[in-house]
């Protein structure tokens, strides 16, 4: 990084900086904790304070609610012979 950009990223506001690798890093080790990284995981992802933390947060959130919908239907798919039996002997 030359001279030049780290005068320009200084002259952002606080809220418009980037964020480094390891913060990168760290916040995703902070949302993998299971309740305590969800309750960080909402409280970044509504703070108007850092946009990058707040996009960060936001997609994490995306990724989680893509993963969860993933879990349900293969978890369907996987007890549907079961509940078709269940159906059929009711019937």
């Amino acid at each position: 990084m030359t001279q030049k950009e780290r005068e320009e990223i200084v002259a952002l506001p606080e809220k418009y900086r980037p964020l480094g690798a390891w913060s990168f890093f760290g916040y995703g080790l902070l949302f993998s904790i299971p309740l305590i990284g969800l309750i960080c995981l909402i409280i970044f992802a509504c703070d108007r304070n850092h946009i990058v933390r707040r996009s960060y947060a936001r997609s994490y959130f995306c990724i989680l609610a893509l993963f969860a919908i993933a879990m349900i239907i293969i978890l369907a798919a996987g007890s549907m012979p079961a509940i078709i039996e269940a159906l059929k002997s009711l019937f």
